[in-house]
């Protein structure tokens, strides 16, 4: 029988990298999203916008979805 041991370590360092990412990453997109719809009208940018994210890992079967809400101010 083969057991296969887990490096905790290594695990968090994967993590955390891959969530460095998605944030940085989802940011930008978010502000380039929300400056599009100002110029475009469609927002005044003193809104509450509801938002959702949706963690997928295939091989796992695991799909987490995040609700939450961004407020722009005024």
């Amino acid at each position: 029988m083969t057991t296969t041991s887990l490096d905790e370590e290594t695990l968090n360092v994967e993590i955390r990298k891959f969530l460095k990412k998605v944030g940085i990453t989802s940011q930008r997109e978010i502000e380039r999203a929300v400056r599009g719809a100002i110029d475009a009208g469609r927002i005044k940018g003193n809104e509450t916008l509801k938002a959702q994210m949706t963690l997928t890992i295939e091989g796992l079967q695991l799909s987490h979805r995040i609700d939450g809400e961004i407020a722009l101010g005024g």
